[in-house]
This record gives C-alpha cells, sequence and structure tokens, in this order.
C-alpha cells in the first residue's frame, strides 16, 4: 500500500482517538460500576496482582509452573465472581472491558501477522475522504455513468457519441482494474459536461482501494497551493509538491481552467515531464481543443501528451444541461 505520508498520518491519528474513545469509555463503565458495587476493587485488584504475579515468576526463572497454574485458577475464579457480580446487578458480563472498534488488534491498527485489514480500510476511507472534500468522488462511479444522455446518431465525422462513450467506458473500467503504477496516461478531452471528471473520479476511487496513493486536484487549485508553496506562503494539505509527483496517480481535472501565467505554463510542463520520466501515470481532464490546448500551453507540453498519453476524445451534449431540462 503506497499512500501518501499525509493520509498514512491521518488513519494513524484517527485510529490513536479510537482507542483512546473505548478506553475513555471503558474508564468512565468501570467508575460507574465501582460506585455500585464497591466489592468490585477488591476483585478487580486481585485480577491484577494474580498478572503481576505471573510476570514475576516467569522473570525468576526455575520450575514456575505449578505456581503459574495456582495463579491462573485464582484470576479465572476472580473473574468469575467479578461476571456474576455484574450480572447480579444488571450490567453486561464483558461491562468492564475496553469496547474498541476492532477486537481483532484493539484498535491499534497491528496484528502479529502485521497490519490489521481496519487500518487497511481505514486508509482507504482517509484517501477517499481527501478527494471527496475537492469533488464528488463518491457520487462519481462506474456503475452510474448513464449512456442515456449520448446520442446515438452519428455526428458530423460518422461517429455515434453514444458508441464512443461506451467505448470509453470500458476502457476507463479496465484501466481501474487493472491498474498499477506502470498503467498509462491519459488525456481525457472533449466540450464541457461530457462526464470527463466523472470517470477520471471512479478511476481514483477503484485505484484508492487497490492501494494506490491518489492525488487529485482540480487545475486552479492545483497551481494556487504549489504557487503558494513556492513562495513561502504556506503549505496547502494533501497538494505539496513532493505528494503532487510522487503519487502514484495524479489526475489533474479541468487543465485550462486555471489563469495562465509563466508559472502555470512552467508548473503544468515541469509536473508532465517530471511525472514522464519517473514512469508515474498521470490523468488529465480538459475542455480545450487541441488548438486551443497548445496555443495556451506550447508545443512543447502538447508533444509530451500526445506522444505519450492515451488519448480519450469525449463526445455528445452537455450532460448538466440535459440533466437540467429533462433533455
Amino acid at each position: 500500500m503506497s499512500y501518501s505520508t499525509s493520509t498514512y498520518a491521518a488513519a494513524q491519528a484517527a485510529m490513536e482517538a479510537r482507542r483512546k474513545k473505548a478506553e475513555s469509555e471503558q474508564e468512565a463503565r468501570r467508575e460507574r460500576a465501582y460506585d455500585a458495587i464497591p466489592s468490585l476493587r477488591t476483585i478487580q485488584a486481585e485480577i491484577a496482582r494474580c498478572g503481576t504475579q505471573v510476570v514475576q515468576a516467569f522473570a525468576q526463572g526455575g520450575n514456575a509452573e505449578a505456581f503459574v497454574k495456582e495463579l491462573a485458577e485464582k484470576s479465572l475464579a476472580a473473574q468469575q465472581r467479578r461476571r456474576d457480580l455484574l450480572t447480579e446487578n444488571g450490567f453486561a458480563p464483558d461491562y468492564l472491558e475496553a469496547h474498541y472498534v476492532c477486537e481483532k488488534c484493539k484498535d491499534t491498527g497491528v496484528t502479529e501477522e502485521g497490519i490489521c485489514p481496519c487500518f487497511r480500510q481505514l486508509l482507504i476511507e482517509t484517501a477517499k475522504k481527501k478527494i471527496e472534500a475537492a469533488a464528488p468522488l463518491n457520487e462519481s462511479r462506474f456503475d452510474n455513468f448513464s449512456l442515456a444522455y449520448y446520442p446515438d446518431a452519428a455526428d458530423a465525422a460518422g461517429v455515434s457519441p453514444k458508441k464512443r462513450m461506451g467505448e470509453i467506458l470500458n476502457f476507463c473500467r479496465s484501466y481501474a482494474d487493472d491498474f498499477d503504477v506502470s498503467s498509462p496516461s491519459l488525456f481525457l478531452h472533449g466540450a464541457t459536461g461530457l462526464g470527463k471528471t466523472h470517470l477520471a473520479l471512479a478511476m481514483a476511487g477503484k485505484a484508492i482501494e487497490r492501494g494506490h496513493g491518489v492525488v487529485y486536484a482540480s487545475a486552479p487549485n492545483l497551481f494556487t497551493a504549489l504557487e503558494r508553496e513556492r513562495f513561502g506562503k504556506g503549505a496547502v494539505a494533501g497538494l505539496s509538491s513532493d505528494e503532487i509527483e510522487e503519487a502514484e496517480l495524479l489526475i489533474i481535472d479541468d487543465l485550462g481552467a486555471e489563469f495562465a501565467t509563466q508559472f502555470t505554463v512552467s508548473c503544468t510542463y515541469n509536473l508532465i515531464n517530471t511525472r514522464m520520466l519517473a514512469g508515474r501515470p498521470t490523468i488529465i481532464t480538459t475542455n480545450l481543443t487541441m488548438p486551443e490546448f497548445e496555443a495556451k500551453y506550447t508545443q512543447r507540453i502538447t508533444s509530451r501528451i500526445t506522444g505519450s498519453y492515451v488519448s480519450l476524445l469525449f463526445l455528445g451534449h452537455d450532460i448538466r444541461q440535459l440533466k437540467r431540462y429533462g433533455g
């Protein structure tokens, strides 16, 4: 699993918060039970004392088997008295235990076998939450990408938008299912409202679920973050230059929507070139036509995209408008 450092840190903080919450609630329940059943304190102290004596017996060496067995029996008897007292007074038998979200790792994220599955799931949820804060990741899935809004009839070039978009949908689904760090970069282009962001996010979601680190940003937000970092105005969480360059998958959404400056054009070239040389895949979406793209970003950038990215031209009518007006 290759999530970013910030994703790991956020997941670890969430895991620690889970554990502290469970232990804090355990302590509060313990005090309530002790107030209701004062003799529980004595029994609890007896159980703890047996545990300490077992450790000391092993530390002293020699033949401690019989003594340890005796202590174990005493501890089990005390635990049974504790359960009986709890149930007799209307409490659950495990009322004094910590109720962790994951009993397997006790909310530590680690088991004897290694990273607990619950921590892996927390990493996925944390990585998705970071993108969800900026884009509708949870709503952008392959299973809700509808071809019904694309016309069957061929366009002026003799191509059916529905047929072309069905092919693009299948390609993107296969790309996501097979994604790894050697996957090609993608250039999703076409008019506004044709589903480019939807499919880019659908691929991001699947890549995250497969354990890959994904950085997503709209072009305006991406360049704002890089500019702030470059000129010492403070880094934007999750969008540092290191995370952007080293992400296993970088998604730059709506390239061309940012205000064009010498800085943004230079950043665009550096990002594309650096990731291309490192063999790290990038997905770019844009509403610009190829002539518009070259005019804005120069032939040097365009040639790298046309030469090394898989080009996916989206066809059809603005889906957002069709949905709004019932088309």
